[in-house]
């Protein structure tokens, strides 16, 4: 039985994932020298592949990935007639490059890198309208983002003071203007379905005792007593017999 520790780290996914037998299985393909007879044996292990592994049925492209797994485990040198493209096993072989991490964190680390972008991406716009417009929307997703890690609300010369220090003094709006048109501040949005409005107690008692008499006059078959005559308001005139 081949030790798994001596196989290459993918190849020891492969394996634990479709069981060692399976493995061995793929391994005696290299032992057939007809290619249309390995292929074929090659096509049954897939099938026993799927089996072994039912929740596969739902993926997309299912038997690309069962074959490439196949072929994986089999090694380059195992010619298949594969009815699907084989991914070239030197992706998993070879050691990936040193993903890049930043080493300098944000200068405000309450906006991120993020708003960093926006306002560097904002300097490159040569249009004076469409560069305010972008100021005014940088310096709203500020305001939010600054209520978020702060928990509290920020005035706008805080943000117009924050804009000039990530923007090197280049992008500035009158504070006059941004104070009086409220720019920093998020559109309302109309069309909204009202919001729920929990009544107070007082509110709740009566709305109960309103309920509790409508339930009585309900089983009463919606009159006011037993015998089912419906109570009439106010004090009732004893009829006089005909003259």
């Amino acid at each position: 039985m081949t030790d798994l520790t001596t196989l290459p780290f993918h190849l020891q996914l492969l394996v634990r994932e479709y069981g060692h037998s399976t493995y061995q299985l793929i391994q005696g393909l290299a032992q057939i020298e007809d290619l249309a007879e390995r292929t074929k044996r090659a096509g049954q292990i897939v099938q026993l592949m799927l089996r072994l592994q039912p929740a596969l049925r739902e993926l997309p492209e299912v038997q690309t990935r069962l074959w490439n797994h196949l072929h994986a485990m089999a090694g380059e040198e195992v010619a298949l007639d594969a009815p699907v493209p084989l991914r070239s096993l030197t992706v998993r072989t070879e050691k990936p490059a040193r993903v890049p991490y930043p080493r300098q964190g944000p200068k405000l680390r309450a906006y991120g890198a993020a708003v960093e972008a926006l306002i560097a991406k904002a300097l490159t716009i040569e249009d004076a309208a469409e560069r305010e417009q972008a100021t005014v929307q940088i310096g709203r997703t500020m305001k939010f983002l600054y209520r978020q890690h702060n928990k509290e609300n920020a005035k706008d010369v805080t943000i117009l003071r924050h804009l000039g220090e990530l923007s090197g003094g280049q992008l500035r709006l009158d504070p006059a203007v941004v104070d009086s048109e409220n720019l920093f501040e998020m559109p309302v949005v109309t069309g909204r379905t009202p919001a729920f409005i929990v009544p107070q107690p007082q509110q709740r008692e009566g709305r109960d005792r309103r309920e509790g008499r409508d339930n009585r006059e309900g089983r009463n078959g919606g009159f006011g007593n037993k015998n089912g005559k419906k109570r009439k308001k106010g004090r009732q005139e004893p009829q006089q017999p005909p003259q």
